[in-house]
């Protein structure tokens, strides 16, 4: 069962941040970060990763998603990295494997850079962030909901969402995801300098690719798992850019595959 909390954590130019999260299972720490379809798009995910144990997982709202407010300070990923981070440390938490979707990944990526003693572990699943020419992030911001779950899924068909069938609350809690991802992410989706400091990355880290995501496509994976030293790179057949929606077995088999070999 989660239990939901918030707590207020102090960042730089952003002064006392509220973050609020959902806590699942005991055992060994996973940080689930989810991406710009919001945190509904990794609440069942977190409780099957929970579900399997043992293993402790907090899933945090990005502020400005969910119908939360976000600090005017708090405009980029690498300010929510700094906040991430000093929520593990709020948290007292030790041991921790960060997992993070789209911009959840990006975020993680980020976070890892920032070399904190207490992230051991990093898992990018279709992450997004750094540049690779020839492969840019698709232009989300572009696109009608329908594109993008066609871009999204390898099987679009049972994932459209019907804007007409949403509730204004609904409606609303959308178009404040949708303004908070652009504040953080930009247009481009992506940081020049990222992928360059990813050589700083010390952890062990897997990063997991749909071979249907046509969001970021897989070679922009590659050149993820590429550009952190020892990264392990895994694909994963008949899926999209939401493995923790389309084929949650399969991205649960490949964390816990992967999690016992971190420290």
């Amino acid at each position: 069962m989660a239990t939901t909390a918030t707590v207020t954590v102090t960042v730089d130019g952003a002064g006392a941040v509220p973050v609020t999260y959902e806590d699942r299972g005991t055992g060994p720490a996973f940080l689930l970060l989810h991406g710009g379809a919001g945190p509904q798009s990794v609440t069942g995910f977190a409780g099957q990763l929970a579900g399997a144990g043992p293993g402790r997982v907090i899933t945090p709202v990005h502020p400005g998603f969910g119908g939360t407010a976000r600090p005017a300070g708090l405009d980029s990923v690498a300010g929510l990295a700094r906040l991430y981070v000093a929520l593990l440390d709020e948290l007292g938490l030790a041991d921790v494997t960060v997992i993070g979707n789209s911009i959840g990944g990006w975020i993680a990526a980020d976070m890892a850079v920032t070399g904190s003693a207490r992230i051991t572990g990093l898992v990018l699943v279709d992450a997004c962030g750094i540049e690779v020419p020839g492969h840019p992030v698709a232009d989300f911001f572009a696109l009608t909901l329908d594109q993008v779950a066609e871009l999204s899924y390898h099987d679009p068909g049972p994932f459209r969402i019907d804007p007409a069938a949403m509730s204004p609350g609904q409606r609303a809690a959308m178009a404040g995801n949708r303004e908070a991802l652009a504040v953080y992410g930009g247009t481009a989706m992506a940081d020049p300098g990222l992928r360059a400091r990813l050589a700083q990355v010390s952890v062990p880290t897997l990063v997991i690719w749909g071979d249907s995501d046509r969001i970021v496509d897989p070679d922009y994976g590659r050149a993820y798992a590429a550009a952190i030293p020892g990264a392990r790179f895994r694909l994963l057949p008949a899926t999209g850019h939401v493995p923790q929606i389309e084929t949650p077995a399969q991205l649960l088999g490949a964390i816990r595959d992967f999690a016992p070999a971190t420290p």
